[in-house]
C-alpha cells in the first residue's frame, strides 16, 4: 500500500510541476503573447478588406453616376447649341457630331448584344438533311442528286 501512496505522489507532484513550469516559463508567456498579437492581425485585415471592398463598391456607384451625369450634361449641350444657334451647320456643330457618334454606338451595341452568337442556324453535322450534288457519279450520270 505504501507504494499506491508514493506513486500518487509522485503523479500529483509532476502534474502540478509541470503546470507551474508551464505559467512561468517566459517562452509560453511570448507564445500566448504572439496567438494574441496574430489573432488581433488577422481581424484588421478583415476590416481592411472589409473597407476596401465597400470603398470600390461605393467608387464605382459614383463612377456611374458621373457617367450618366456626364451624358446628361452633353447632350443638354447639344441640345441647347442647335436651339440657341439654329443657322449652324451640322458639320460645325461639335456637340451635335458627338452625339450623333453615341447614338450610332448605342444601336450597333446593342444590336450586336440582341442574338447570341455562339447558335447555329439549323441543324449542323450529321442531323443536317441536305441532298448532296455530285458532279461525276461512278456510273457516268452527272448531275445525279444523292442523299
Amino acid at each position: 500500500m505504501p507504494w499506491i501512496y508514493a506513486l500518487a505522489g509522485l503523479l500529483v507532484g509532476a502534474v502540478i510541476g509541470f503546470a507551474i513550469s508551464r505559467l512561468t516559463a517566459p517562452n509560453y508567456k511570448k507564445q500566448k503573447n504572439l496567438y494574441k498579437d496574430l489573432e488581433t492581425a488577422k481581424f484588421e485585415l478583415e476590416q481592411q478588406k472589409q473597407e476596401l471592398t465597400d470603398h470600390f463598391a461605393q467608387t464605382a456607384e459614383m463612377l456611374d453616376s458621373l457617367g450618366k451625369e456626364y451624358t446628361k450634361l452633353y447632350q443638354h449641350m447639344a441640345k441647347t447649341s442647335s436651339e440657341l444657334l439654329p443657322n449652324i451647320p451640322a458639320q460645325d456643330n461639335p456637340f451635335a457630331q458627338k452625339v450623333a457618334q453615341q447614338n450610332a454606338s448605342n444601336s450597333a451595341d446593342q444590336s450586336l448584344e440582341d442574338a447570341p452568337k455562339d447558335y447555329a442556324n439549323g441543324a449542323t453535322g450529321l442531323l443536317r438533311e441536305e441532298k448532296k450534288e455530285y458532279l461525276d457519279s461512278p456510273d457516268g450520270e452527272s448531275g445525279k442528286k444523292a442523299s
